[in-house]
């Protein structure tokens, strides 16, 4: 008998270990979760592809300016009383020559929104690196929120056999003593609180890293302490350097191409078409046959067609111009809010962290007055209660500083290859 307990216990022991090496092996850094984010995210994937689009728009409108070639080849035969074989072939080009530079001015148009879909896919990228970092701080928050609550748990049991004692013996009411009882019981539900947040803030990371499934995983990482930025910036020149407004300057700009390409349309186009083939009454042709010349295109009448078309470009072209300018204003007045909302965080930390020095001071000397009678219940379970509150927020305003660093960095335009915490 003695001998199948060894067996289990080494067994459930071999478990034990196996199954914390295999939770403690998916541990993230930041630096692993930017990496990941960057090769699975799916928005991430679709800003790419919308790039790769733009780039092959570009070259589908490139190609018109290169000249037409074509093949023809054709044969037949044909009988009425006799069989006649008859059969061709020719190579034939078609070169533009002039058409009032509107391809140049399309190319021009495409080239633009190619940069504005490679700076919308920085704007993708700054704002995934936004949601990655709050979900990365959540998780390392929770991680330590369960720490803590798990501290306060012990804290109120041992308060509680304090006040068993005391009421034992006749030195306490049983009101305090009930009192004790439940803040245990509220610290115990707030542990169990924390183990549930921490399952909801894995979901949240796995889903900003790309994973598709939930995987049990923990992130490393502190919060650190940050100095306050005593010198304000110039906000209107960090907001020229934002992939927000470099995307609609992009597009502001591929506008007024497109206008010049509309008024371009009023223009005849002028084409050299030339071919070069063979031709005869039987196979294989013999007879060579060419030619060479050009062509003009000018439509007379199309109901009013091109000069919408024109109008519809101008218009587009005021309407890009607006939203650059609105855009603009945005990003700047984004600048200024998250700057002065990080300042505020910075130094409401500080604050905390005096307040959590004078809670911990005063629970400690309550603590010895409480237990020799200098005190009452009411006086201490307060002091009590102020350690715990000053210990929760705490641990917010550190996590809420991480958090409003993220935001000022994404107001920036910070993307995922800025790998900085």
């Amino acid at each position: 008998m003695t001998k199948y307990l060894k067996l289990i216990t080494i067994g459930l022991f071999s478990a034990f270990v196996f199954s914390t090496n295999v939770v403690a092996e998916d541990v993230l850094s930041w630096s692993a979760c930017v990496e990941e984010a960057r090769k699975n995210h799916p928005d991430i994937i679709s800003a790419y592809q919308d790039v790769r689009q733009s780039q092959a728009d570009k070259d589908i409108t490139k190609s018109g300016v290169l000249p037409e070639i074509s093949t023809d080849l054709t044969g037949k035969r044909k009988g009425n009383g006799t069989i006649t074989d008859t059969g061709s072939y020719s190579v034939s080009g078609k070169q533009l020559l002039f058409d009032g530079f509107k391809i140049s001015n399309d190319i021009a148009s495409a080239s633009k929104m190619l940069s504005a879909s490679e700076y919308s896919y920085l704007v993708t990228s700054s704002n995934l690196r936004l949601e990655l970092r709050e979900a990365f701080i959540d998780l390392l928050k929770a991680q330590q929120l369960l720490t803590l609550t798990k501290d306060i748990a012990e804290r109120r049991r041992q308060n509680l056999e304090l006040v068993r004692l005391l009421y034992e013996s006749g030195g306490e009411h049983k009101g305090a003593f009930l009192t004790a009882q439940a803040e245990l019981s509220q610290a115990e539900f707030e542990v169990s609180q924390a183990k549930r947040n921490i399952e909801l803030s894995q979901r949240k990371l796995i889903k900003e890293l790309g994973r598709s499934q939930l995987s049990p995983v923990e992130v490393d990482g502190t919060f650190e302490d940050l100095k306050n930025i005593q010198e304000r910036p110039n906000f209107e020149s960090l907001s020229e350097n934002t992939p927000l407004l470099k995307k609609l300057i992009s597009l502001k700009e591929a506008a007024q191409y497109d206008l010049k390409s509309a008024k371009a349309d009023f223009f005849p186009s002028v084409y050299l078409n030339t071919s070069l083939g063979k031709t005869n009454s039987g196979w294989p042709p013999t007879d060579r046959e060419w030619s060479l010349g050009l062509s003009l295109s000018f439509p007379l009448f199309e109901g009013g067609k091109r000069i919408a078309q024109a109008e519809k470009a101008e218009s587009l072209l005021e309407e890009a111009e607006a939203d650059q300018r609105s855009g603009r204003d945005q990003v700047i007045y984004t600048l200024a809010q998250t700057w002065t909302d990080l300042q505020d965080a910075i130094e409401k930390r500080t604050v905390k962290e005096k307040f959590l020095q004078a809670a911990k001071e005063r629970a400690e000397i309550a603590n010895a007055q409480y237990s020799t009678g200098l005190i009452s219940f009411d006086d201490w379970t307060i002091i009590e209660d102020n350690l715990v509150t000053a210990q929760k927020s705490f641990l917010e305003a550190k996590a809420d500083v991480l958090i409003k660093k993220a935001y000022w960095v994404q107001a920036k335009g910070g993307t995922l290859d800025y790998v900085k915490e």
